[in-house]
């Protein structure tokens, strides 16, 4: 039996059309998810909770058994960070919050790859976060890996080409070269994650705010980026 062929062409416009509105109702219903809360109420958040953190009266908010009986059922974050893997940067402990509080994205250098940006895109769209928070720190030793240029001795992998962007930003700065590359690394990476294609519109919309901030390994404060 030959099929019309002009049939066959309606029936692979419809169904291409049905996929079509399937894939962009998803994309709308995971885009609108409801904020937790406001990017200024949650900035101040953490801001408080980090000052309560420097001056060692930490008030260790929702680590109780209640709290994790609750966080259970589901998790409400009210910001999501991508912070350095470092173990003195633990963003739960530096801005004194407990469980289900911040979506963490934890990398050497606080890079953001496809799979970074996927994972905030996650915490904005289905989890109702509102703020991203770009957390880099003082002496870091990835940045520092790759402005003493250890990708020339073979070492070079994902994480030093991630960086190699903001040592070349960098490089004819005054100052400790470490440090001016961790501040530009932050700058870029707020920048990166504000034009993807999975957060660009929010942020154009002012739906979701991206902050950046240099966290004190002496003294444990946060500096806000400008």
């Amino acid at each position: 039996m030959i099929r019309n062929p002009k049939v066959m062409v309606k029936r692979f416009v419809l169904l291409a059309l049905v996929v079509l509105s399937i894939i962009t109702t998803r994309a709308v219903i995971a885009a609108v998810a409801p904020p937790t809360m406001s990017a200024g109420d949650s900035l101040k958040l953490l801001l408080e909770g980090n000052q309560r953190f420097v001056d060692g009266k930490l008030e260790h908010p929702n680590q109780t058994v209640a709290r994790r009986t609750e966080a259970a059922k589901g998790q409400h974050p009210f910001a999501a960070l991508l912070a350095c893997s470092d173990s003195r940067t633990a963003p739960e402990i530096i801005f004194d919050r407990g469980l289900g509080d911040i979506f963490v994205v934890r990398v050497a250098g606080n890079v953001a790859d496809q799979v970074v940006i996927e994972s905030l895109d996650y915490s904005v769209k289905h989890l109702g976060v509102r703020l991203v928070m770009i957390l880099g720190h003082n002496r870091c030793g990835a940045v520092t890996a790759a402005v003493l240029g250890h990708e020339e001795e073979g070492d070079v992998g994902p994480m030093l080409t991630e960086l190699r962007p903001a040592v070349e930003a960098s490089k004819d700065m005054s100052g400790n070269p470490v440090e001016n590359a961790v501040r530009e690394n932050v700058k870029l990476v707020m920048e990166k994650i504000a034009t993807s294609e999975e957060l660009s519109a929010m942020v154009k919309s002012g739906e979701l705010k991206i902050v950046g901030g240099i966290y004190d390994l002496d003294t444990g404060k946060i500096q806000m980026m400008k």
